[in-house]
């Protein structure tokens, strides 16, 4: 049984980690020239199955609206993304990829590997395995929190 102090320490630990895992992915997205939330609402942006509108993404992202409007304001600059008029309503303005965004997604992808490899170097292919079963038990597990 775990003892308050080795929750702690587990909850540290776990805390760490992230942050190293947010230092590499920086350092990894550095040459493509997108920030790690330009990334996510990028990564957002494909999985839908048509171009969302603002607030969609805000919602999906769990951010603030205004946000989005920054990081699309960043990503359409880089012409990543372009803001389309909705066809059936002219008064909603939605987000889309352009072909320079989807090239940058699998610059992305690519990245996110490397990334991935580097923080899990240190692991077997077993450790891996048991690492992916440990962080699917905890993600499985409601968070009675936000209830």
């Amino acid at each position: 049984m775990n003892t308050p102090d080795a929750d702690g320490l587990l909850a540290e630990q776990l805390l760490r980690l992230t942050r190293r895992l947010h230092r590499i992915q920086k350092r990894h997205l550095v040459p493509i020239g997108i920030t790690p939330a330009q990334s996510r609402l990028l990564r957002t942006l494909a999985h839908c199955e048509t171009p969302p509108r603002m607030a969609d993404l805000a919602q999906r992202l769990e951010v603030v609206p205004r946000a989005v409007t920054s990081l699309v304001d960043g990503l359409e600059a880089s012409e990543l993304v372009r803001r389309v008029p909705d066809p059936t309503n002219r008064r909603v303005i939605r987000i889309e990829l352009t072909d320079a965004g989807r090239g940058a997604l699998r610059e992305l992808r690519s990245a996110r590997r490397a990334a991935a490899e580097d923080i899990l170097a240190p692991l077997d292919a077993e450790q891996r395995t048991q690492l992916g079963g440990l962080l699917n038990a905890l993600f499985d597990v409601p968070d009675v929190r936000r209830r």
